[in-house]
């Protein structure tokens, strides 16, 4: 019953999103407040298609999310096969270094970010958005732990049918994660999805902004139309919601397993 109450209380931002959405301009401010618009429209969705490319921004922000998503699976997945299960010199050292790098704030590292950007000449590419993508220590700690917890059998018997390296972690190690690579797959999207600061920094072109720097341009200097910024919003959170509906299967046992294991 409580869940219950708390569900219903976090769903009714979404349902005034929803409602504002589908108001007239006249009807936004109007008292009392209308929860269901007496006179609905979708003067407001259209409205967000013809005051900025928003077809534009929202292949951005697939492309971009998509890309640094599975950059992030397979550089951090190879990262952590090798973190636990190759033995190199200071190998134990360089991963508690690689943690340490989660205590650093995002803020701090937008400079050197910018400058080593600016040298390789990314600044405003869709590059200077996804490279970040190869360096993600969490998702590394969260692999690893997984991957800890493969019996060190699989790999030998993989060894023995002679399998290298790639193979094994391709056709061994890979299958065994599918639910923490499925945890992270979620989570990294939404956070590249979602992001704002990074691609404000890094890109200026306005066909290449992403939706967040989109929907920001609808806030005016002097007004607002929030039922044109609450139908963009909206509209935003469908790709998050249809890829947490598919994967959330996977969700709970893959924090489970990342968590868990040590």
């Amino acid at each position: 019953m409580i869940a219950a109450l708390i569900a219903l209380i976090a769903m009714v931002p979404f349902f005034w999103m929803l409602s504002t959405s589908f108001k007239s301009r006249s009807a936004l401010m109007s008292m009392p407040i209308e929860w269901i618009p007496s006179e609905p429209t979708l003067d407001a969705y259209k409205k967000v298609f013809t005051q900025f490319p928003f077809g534009r921004a929202m292949f951005n922000s697939v492309f971009i999310a998509v890309s640094y998503t599975l950059i992030t699976l397979v550089s951090s997945s190879m990262a952590a096969f090798a973190f636990a299960k190759i033995r190199f010199p200071f190998a134990n050292g360089l991963f508690k270094l690689y943690l340490a790098s989660m205590m650093i704030p995002t803020q701090v590292t937008l400079i050197p970010l910018f400058v080593i950007m600016s040298r390789l000449g990314l600044i405003n590419t869709y590059g200077s958005v996804i490279l970040p993508s190869l360096f993600r220590a969490f998702a590394v700690f969260l692999l690893v732990q997984t991957i800890r917890s493969i019996p060190d059998d699989f790999l030998e018997a993989a060894r023995i049918d002679g399998a290298g390296l790639f193979r094994t972690y391709w056709q061994v190690v890979l299958p065994l994660c599918a639910p923490t690579l499925a945890t992270l797959c979620i989570t990294t999207f939404m956070d590249s999805w979602n992001d704002f600061l990074w691609p404000l920094v890094m890109l200026s072109d306005r066909s290449l902004m992403t939706l967040p720097l989109a929907l920001n341009t609808l806030n005016g200097q002097y007004a607002t139309e929030y039922n044109v910024l609450m139908a963009g919003s909206l509209l935003s959170m469908l790709p998050i919601i249809l890829v947490y509906v598919f994967a959330q299967k996977y969700f709970k046992s893959g924090l489970m397993a990342g968590g868990v294991k040590g």
